[in-house]
């Protein structure tokens, strides 16, 4: 696989000094109504993590995530992204962050490419330079939309790698990546897990989200699992595995609750 010329990670206000974490969550809470999403979470990762974020459907993740990316605010708590506040330094935090959400949030009226330029105004890119990785990203992820066609008409598939593509032009410290593999093909899927495990191991901090357990097994290793809105366990991923051998299903299902989920049976089958 074709990796990436330019180094993903350099888009920096500076070097980290060593008592400065990638992100930060202390007892940080996010209510709506009566609804806490987040309740009183901690949460600290060192640069260079790759951290798989696991749980339910409703267990917190995606608010974990727009909390860390400024966008929303929490109710209670400090979240920190390279020793910023988000809160009260919101633009210097985003010039650092990569995200890739699960709506993937692009502009359907535009091209691939005018998308990407639009992106790349944002974060004070030259034109000629936003073009250049364009073109590169398009053919590593094998993106060949035509000329002319509108990101309405791109597949499923392509909009996801177009998505991902706005979270790398600007070479972020820390990606965050929501669903990142749903509607992808195998072959796709590879050439994004390689692409991830270079950027790792280049320094990038990367956070993975992802309802298929298997792809959070390979490519982590860190790993933390939330439920209604509370970290349950966090740590390495050799700490996933059961005294049996268990496989992170297992274990991840064990962690939240599994006797209170409903056996899959049905009645009338």
């Amino acid at each position: 696989m074709r990796g990436l010329s330019w180094r993903a990670g350099q888009a920096t206000l500076g070097a980290l000094s060593r008592e400065e974490f990638a992100f930060e969550l202390e007892n940080v809470t996010k209510v709506y109504g009566e609804r806490r999403a987040v309740d009183g979470l901690t949460m600290r990762v060192a640069p260079g993590s790759f951290l798989g974020l696991l749980g339910r459907n409703g267990a917190g993740k995606s608010t974990t995530l727009r909390l860390l990316t400024g966008l929303t605010r929490p109710t209670g708590g400090v979240v920190r992204v390279f020793g910023r506040e988000v809160v009260g330094d919101a633009i210097e935090v985003k010039r650092q962050l990569g995200v890739m959400p699960e709506d993937m949030a692009l502009l359907d009226l535009l091209t691939g490419p005018e998308y990407l330029q639009f992106v790349g105004r944002m974060h004070g890119l030259d034109e000629a330079l936003v073009q250049r990785r364009q073109q590169e990203m398009f053919a590593t992820l094998d993106l060949t939309p035509g000329a002319r066609t509108i990101i309405a008409d791109y597949s499923f598939g392509m909009k996801k790698k177009l998505s991902l593509c706005a979270a790398l032009l600007h070479g972020p410290r820390l990606l965050f990546l929501d669903e990142p593999f749903e509607g992808i093909d195998p072959v796709a899927a590879r050439t994004i897990k390689e692409l991830l495990g270079g950027l790792s191991r280049r320094g990038v901090t990367l956070v993975l989200t992802s309802h298929v357990l298997e792809i959070i097994e390979r490519l982590c290793p860190l790993i933390a699992v939330l439920d209604r809105g509370k970290l349950v366990q966090m740590g390495p991923r050799e700490e996933f595995r059961g005294p049996q051998g268990e496989s992170l299903e297992a274990v991840f299902v064990a962690l939240v609750a599994a006797d209170a989920i409903p056996r899959g049976e049905l009645s009338w089958l």
